[in-house]
């Protein structure tokens, strides 16, 4: 059999070495699940402020499937920011609300005594979430629980501090 030996079946074949060995193996391939990131209403700001793609940037940093998450209480923070700050913001704010439409937007009621900080904490917490955020506060309250945090450093950068 001059040239059809293992090698060259392994060569030939579409499905790549990787899923021969896997298939081989007895193994399955799972379609990872993507990671739930939740988006804090000031991270939206970073684009206008800071020329900064964030998007693309947490892809980068992530280096894996991430689904962007907005909290309708968040969303009612920015819509509120929209309509009743100084002209400077509303137009920053108007600008995270169209960003914000990359996310999907997940029901998170703000309890009566609660902040939209604290309804962020909850959920993050309770999902295991990342939360990608600017305000320093909110990052040692959710480090303090586990919670990973996505930060922007040195007003260029993404980081992450916890493991994903």
């Amino acid at each position: 059999m001059g040239g059809h030996g293992r090698n060259q079946c392994l060569h030939n074949n579409k499905r790549g070495i990787k899923q021969y060995f896997l298939e081989k193996s007895n193994l399955t391939v799972s379609e990872q699940e993507p990671v739930k990131l939740v988006l804090d209403a000031n991270f939206f700001f970073v684009p206008s402020q800071f020329n900064l793609d964030i998007f693309e940037e947490l892809a980068n940093l992530l280096n894996q499937r991430f689904e962007p998450i907005l909290l309708s209480s968040t969303q009612k923070e920015l819509q509120g920011l929209a309509e009743s700050s100084s002209p400077k913001k509303r137009k920053q704010a108007r600008l995270a609300l169209r960003l914000a439409e990359k996310c999907r937007v997940v029901p998170a009621e703000k309890g009566l005594s609660e902040t939209y900080d604290d309804v962020i904490v909850r959920v993050a917490a309770a999902w295991k979430s990342p939360v990608a955020t600017n305000d320093r506060e909110l990052r040692i309250r959710l480090r303090n629980l586990g919670v990973p945090v996505i930060f922007l450093r040195q007003k260029h950068r993404l980081e992450l501090e916890g493991a994903v």
